[in-house]
């Protein structure tokens, strides 16, 4: 088997993109991953192609090699699209090696461990407030327009099965409300810093969520990178009621995130912007986290299950961090079906109608879990009649 073309396809997300490489091969298998074009990736499907053509002619069956040969090709420019590029192309090899064996992904790393994941519901009532007239018009979504609707939305989740939640810290002080910090992009201040009145407003938003979803349900909180240490303490500590499963919270010091770790009643989940076991250790050596999250479609699910046993060797659960589209959600189920120190899997529970649509075998997903696919590879792929339906509009 040798791979003979690579392309690119792009569906419409909503929001986002949804972004699917796929590999040919000279025996008529193809392979398909995801991979996440964003603001902060511009220019990702480019670099996918470039390494591309180092891999067009070989056997997709030896992935392993094929990715080792792509990081040592990119190590002066490691991390970001680098990395990402290299994941997209091992993922796609990765489903093509379970087909050619007829087997799925998680069996070529011993079988699963769990038949069906627990998920918890990603962004909860965040893009309501960031994108209202479309998460209301177009997904009929309940409008989240101040406090008031939080305790509906906590009672929704548990009605829709999901036993957590995560939500962004969002602001309704004055007309339309805000949400506060969009991904990674500066969202409450440049310095990092937290007034009073904002950290007034987030422990309301939390305790009016908790309301909702009552005491026996997790609630998450994600500010990712906008707080520096000094005041992800004070919110830690302002949070320490409310009964957080866990903050999540990105520094780039492990040594500071260690430090907030040990000063604040509640879990500390964190990074999901690395890449590598190299950019894990530090942080696993600091002891800086409860639960480490780790991106399948940046790291490519070999050496995601690298990171997630160096996790378990430090006494640390993970989370596949995965807020992505309907293939990511199945090749996030193939991680979280194999490691043991599994904590609970990340899911949009508002997306387009069309998600899984565009797959040619939905998952199920009932109370609040996903049941894994039987089928080999990722065990369904890329419907192209049906991508071809929901074309990405913004080029």
């Amino acid at each position: 088997m040798r791979i003979q073309s690579m392309d690119i396809f792009r569906a419409d997300g909503g929001w986002r993109p949804l972004s699917f490489l796929r590999l040919r091969t000279d025996t008529g298998l193809t392979g398909w991953s995801e991979f996440a074009e964003s603001v902060w990736a511009p220019g990702l499907a480019d670099v996918i192609l470039a390494l591309g053509t180092r891999v067009v002619g070989s056997d997709p069956r030896v992935w392993a090699k094929l990715s080792a040969d792509l990081h040592a090709l990119t190590q002066f420019t490691a991390g970001g699209l680098s990395h990402q590029a290299v994941a997209a192309i091992e993922n796609a090899c990765l489903d093509l090696a379970g087909k050619a064996l007829g087997v799925p992904v998680y069996q070529l790393f011993g079988g699963p461990l769990r038949q069906d994941i627990e998920l918890y519901w990603s962004h909860c009532g965040s893009f309501r407030v960031r994108d209202p007239d479309f998460f209301s018009r177009v997904l009929g979504c309940s409008p989240v327009r101040g406090l008031v609707d939080l305790p509906a939305l906590g009672r929704e989740a548990g009605q829709r099965g999901y036993g957590t939640v995560k939500t962004n810290p969002m602001a309704f002080d004055d007309g339309a409300p805000v949400l506060l910090n969009p991904g990674f992009a500066p969202g409450l201040a440049h310095g990092r810093t937290l007034d009073g009145r904002t950290l007034a407003g987030i422990v309301a938003q939390c305790r009016a969520l908790r309301d909702g979803l009552g005491p026996d349900r997790g609630l998450m909180l994600d500010v990712n990178f906008s707080l520096h240490p000094g005041a992800l303490r004070r919110l830690g500590r302002a949070l320490a009621d409310v009964g957080l499963t866990w903050l999540e919270a990105d520094l780039a010091s492990p040594e500071a995130l260690a430090a907030v770790r040990s000063a604040v009643p509640v879990p500390i989940a964190s990074l999901e912007s690395l890449h590598g076991r190299r950019a894990y250790r530090p942080y696993f050596e600091a002891g800086a986290v409860d639960v480490a999250v780790i991106d399948v479609l940046w790291n490519g699910l070999g050496e995601s299950l690298r990171i997630a046993a160096l996790a378990e060797s430090h006494e640390v659960n993970v989370a596949p961090h995965n807020f992505y589209g309907p293939l990511a959600d199945l090749m996030a189920a193939h991680f979280s079906a194999v490691v043991p120190n599994l904590e609970i899997m990340e899911i949009e529970g508002d997306d387009v109608p069309w998600k899984y649509e565009l797959l040619t075998q939905a998952p199920v997903r009932r109370d609040g879990r996903l049941a894994i696919l039987q089928g080999p590879g990722w065990g369904a792929e890329i419907d192209e009649k049906v991508l071809a339906a929901h074309p990405w509009p913004r080029g």
